[in-house]
């Protein structure tokens, strides 16, 4: 038995020694499989994982130091990919070449503006954000503050008004908070005179879209420009004011998805984030309303004069009781009053300060003659009052004031007057206001006090599907990174100790191995542990001749080892996954 042992332990030896290189190829292959399969979330939990295994080889070479003060860990870094559009579109813009190709600055002036602010110069710049969770994502940023800012760039082609949808998409951060100022965006109507480097407040628009806030007034514009079929003129038709709060979009100083969607049935809805806040119907819920009146007030009617629009009126036959007192007072003395015990009539309610000193500079020619102050007497302060003492005066019972004749129902009365109606000559019915004017540029026109809006992944559609896709490597991927860094900011050293480290029952686990292992058969089964992956399914560490000979008693020893074994390993494999 003891040369088995030893020979045992020999083999085991050699087996460990030829086996290390693999283990290091085989856990390095592990770690390049993990690698190929990560993903953004993947990317997110692992940010920490290298500072931790760092700390941990920190801590084994040196076991006898004192561990260092637990740190909260950094923000984790995520790959970014620009989103590239898929599917039917009319502009995708993601600033991610860090350029402003395709953009045109405005060179005009703003009509009715003084001199100094008429010039559309506020400056834009193509950069991340001042706190980006994303490295390497660039937006479009206003720098400038109290400043008129203009820019626009073309379509792919023109937006016509058919058969499909039309669905707007941006983002919007106020890295700064806001002030007083917008963020809304501009379609810009297909024109012969269309000329983007005098894109100024007047250029018409089919669509405005978008955030703008001053004081405490938050709103999130829809208006379009609506089209008289008689007239030629166009007239701006504004959505209802959203039932949602707002205020959180403008001051959380988050990255938000503003979107729009219009349908050929003439209903829309406004998004935030990819939930409405406000929907409704061109229809109904616009104001003014798209159709006007059919009938309208005529100009030339005008009320008779002897018109009686009095309900109510005095009864002409009432008479004035003969016992009606006109004259009698509304409050008269109280006769039942006394006069409190100790009141002191001859002292006054106030009297001069003797403390008081005439100032050296008071001139009695210019300012008269000097007279000390007026303070409470305080003789007055013990007694119930001073001065001369007076009735209190009450309501009189026996006033009744002015008599008025009653009211009574006018017996002429013919109601509110209003002019008749006559057909309204300016009437028209369009029941698809959803055809609106086409559009071929994207533009922003703003003024804003406050600078560094950050805007994003602008684009514009027909399909549904290709938008949210759209979004979701865009705008997904910044609230994913945005929400994990948020989540990480918020949790405490400890907690992440207590998430990260080996749990006690682990402790326990690894502690017990460390002391078998000090025996000659635990370093037999940890040896064995480590080598079983590469050991052959069939190996066995006793020829079969001599395992064949063994009695009975130590078969069932043999058998008691090989469960031990598994025990082992299973125990092995747990803790390996727990560390893992």
């Amino acid at each position: 038995m003891h040369q088995r042992a030893t020979l045992f332990l020999l083999v085991a030896a050699g087996l460990l020694f030829l086996g290390l290189a693999p283990v290091s190829r085989a856990e390095g292959g592990l770690e390049e499989d993990l690698d190929d399969d990560l993903d953004v979330e993947d990317e997110l939990d692992l940010g920490l994982a290298g500072t931790e295994d760092e700390g941990e080889g920190l801590e084994e070479e040196g076991e006898d130091e004192a561990p260092p003060a637990p740190k909260t860990p950094p923000v984790p870094k995520v790959t970014y990919k620009a989103p590239e559009p898929v599917g039917e579109h009319f502009f995708a813009e993601s600033f991610d070449r860090g350029t402003l190709d395709g953009w045109v600055l405005s060179k005009a002036k703003k009509d009715a503006a003084d001199e100094d602010i008429a010039k559309y110069d506020g400056k834009w710049a193509v950069e991340e954000m001042k706190d980006s969770k994303l490295p390497g994502d660039k937006g479009l940023v206003l720098k400038s503050r109290a400043k008129h800012h203009a820019i626009s760039a073309r379509l792919l082609r023109p937006f016509t008004f058919d058969t499909k949808p039309l669905i707007v998409q941006y983002e919007v951060n106020f890295q700064s908070g806001i002030d007083c100022g917008g963020a809304y965006v501009k379609l810009l109507t297909e024109t012969p005179e269309l000329n983007l480097d005098q894109f100024v407040d007047r250029t018409p628009y089919t669509i405005m879209f978008g955030p703008d806030k001053c004081g405490e007034d938050y709103k999130l514009h829809f208006i379009f420009r609506h089209k008289n079929p008689k007239t030629g003129e166009f007239e701006e038709k504004h959505a209802k004011k959203p039932d949602a709060d707002l205020r959180s979009y403008f001051t959380d100083k988050k990255t938000h998805l503003f979107s729009l969607v219009v349908n050929p049935d003439n209903s829309f809805e406004v998004l935030v984030d990819q939930t409405v806040v406000n929907s409704g119907n061109l229809l109904k819920d616009m104001t003014p309303p798209v159709n006007p009146p059919a009938e309208i007030e005529d100009p030339e009617d005008h009320k008779p004069e002897d018109w009686d629009e009095r309900p109510k009126i005095q009864d002409p036959d009432a008479v004035k009781p003969e016992d009606w007192d006109e004259d009698a007072p509304a409050q008269i003395p109280d006769d039942n009053a006394v006069k409190p015990d100790g009141w002191l009539d001859d002292e006054p309610e106030y009297i001069g300060d003797p403390d008081a000193v005439k100032p050296d500079d008071w001139d009695e020619d210019m300012d008269g003659e000097w007279e000390a102050p007026q303070i409470p007497n305080p003789a007055c302060e013990s007694a119930p009052g001073c001065g001369e003492w007076k009735r209190p005066m009450i309501d009189n019972p026996n006033h009744k004031g002015k008599w008025k004749a009653p009211m009574i129902d006018n017996p002429n009365y013919q109601g509110i007057w209003k002019p008749r109606k006559i057909p309204n000559p300016a009437f028209f019915e369009d029941l698809e206001p959803f055809r609106m004017t086409a559009f071929s540029a994207v533009g922003l026109e703003l003024w804003s006090m406050t600078s560094d809006i950050f805007f994003d992944n602008f684009f514009i559609t027909n399909d549904r599907n290709t938008a949210d896709r759209w979004a979701a490597d865009g705008w997904g991927l910044k609230k994913a990174a945005e929400g994990a860094a948020e989540k990480k900011s918020t949790a405490s050293p400890a907690d992440y100790k207590k998430t990260d480290e080996p749990q006690p029952d682990v402790k326990e686990e690894e502690e017990e191995e460390e002391e078998e292992e000090k025996s000659p058969g635990g370093f037999i089964i940890s040896t064995f542990l480590r080598l079983r992956p590469f050991l052959p399914a069939n190996f066995c560490f006793l020829p079969a001749a001599e395992k064949k000979d063994e009695d009975d008693e130590e078969e069932e020893q043999n058998e008691a080892a090989d469960e031990k074994l598994e025990d082992e390993l299973r125990r092995s494999r747990r803790n390996r996954t727990r560390k893992d």
